[in-house]
């Protein structure tokens, strides 16, 4: 049951920052944008000397969307330098 809830969890965060970035991706992206942003955002926060996600709560679904923010911005600057190659 636990990996349900993560995917979950991952699904959430990766649909918040596909609101805020304003991408039409789909569920499945949106999945997995959430579960690699977690891990970038834990790790982005344990170099500001912060925890990284702790659990499901409002702080780690922050720290996920954040992360999951950088990952899609990250996407669509390496998209554009290949387009103009």
């Amino acid at each position: 049951m636990g990996i349900l809830l993560w995917i979950l969890f991952g699904a959430l965060a990766g649909w918040i920052a596909s609101l805020i970035m304003r991408t039409d991706s789909g569920t499945v992206t949106d999945i997995i944008m959430g579960v690699i942003g977690a891990v970038v955002g834990g790790f982005l926060m344990s170099l500001a000397g912060q925890s990284g996600v702790t659990g499901f709560n409002l702080y780690s679904l922050v720290v996920a969307v954040v992360g999951s923010v950088v990952v899609i911005y990250l996407g669509r600057m390496l998209r554009s330098v290949g387009d103009k190659r």
